[in-house]
């Protein structure tokens, strides 16, 4: 079974996939200055829950792109089910491959999903090119809480960074940190409980099912992550990056 298997089974009961709130979702989009007839792309856009929010409280339209079918269809089904088929277009494909126009939207998100090009920094880079002279960026990503961080923890996250890092890198593409909304103990507490959820109601209804164990190992990796380092050390957090016009 592929990762990415693995988290169509554990996120099978969440809307949001990210430890964060629909409250600080829109609250990225206001600070962001989001508005009635902005264009938004959505790289890694999951169920499509934040451009769903954004489209409902601020009337933006908008592309989300999402690599797995099963997210895309449900995406579907939710743009439908909100009436909004006519403002928001789901792609199915590789975010980091979509083909658009340079510079054609208002703003790019990606909240949670940077991997799409490997750091936080390439994520930049690549993601100002979707938006206009002054458009803006909302990223959603982990970093290191403190920078004593023990080496057998570091080792196993290498791409996590502390968010003096994260920046740094902002700043190299030409960004600062306009607006920031951290994550609570609690957002991450009930984004780790769903993930776990998911996945035990998956193992508890196929019982003899080929890939079963693999599963099982995957919660177990999972719970043991969060509860040795996880909770302590990491943090997540969504950032609203504006254009340096120094």
């Amino acid at each position: 079974m592929q990762f990415l298997d693995l988290k169509d089974i554990s996120e099978q009961f969440m809307e949001l996939i990210n430890p964060t709130t629909p409250e600080k979702i829109i609250k990225a989009g206001e600070m962001a200055g989001m508005k009635l007839g902005h264009k938004v792309i959505d790289f890694g856009c999951g169920f499509a829950e934040p451009l769903i929010l954004w489209a409902k409280k601020y009337g933006i339209s908008g592309v989300g792109i999402d690599i797995r079918s099963k997210a895309c269809e449900r995406a579907e089904l939710k743009v439908a089910r909100n009436e909004l088929s006519h403002r928001i277009e789901i792609v199915c494909g590789d975010a980091a491959k979509y083909d658009y126009a340079a510079h054609s939207f208002d703003l790019a998100t990606c909240i949670g999903a940077t991997f799409i090009w490997g750091t936080f920094g390439e994520a930049v880079r690549a993601m100002k090119e979707a938006i206009k002279p002054r458009g803006k960026l909302v990223i959603g990503e982990a970093y290191w809480q403190t920078d004593n961080v023990p080496l057998e923890f570091r080792t196993q996250q290498k791409e996590i960074k502390t968010e003096t890092e994260l920046l740094s890198a902002a700043r190299q593409e030409g960004f600062d940190f306009e607006y920031v909304l951290h994550s609570s103990t609690d957002d991450w507490d009930r984004y780790e409980a769903d993930d776990w959820y998911g996945l035990l109601r998956w193992i508890e209804e196929h019982p003899k099912h080929s890939e079963r164990q693999q599963v099982i190992d995957h919660l177990h990796e999972s719970q043991d992550e969060y509860v040795r380092y996880g909770r302590m050390y990491f943090g997540w957090a969504l950032y609203v990056l504006n254009p340096i016009k120094y």
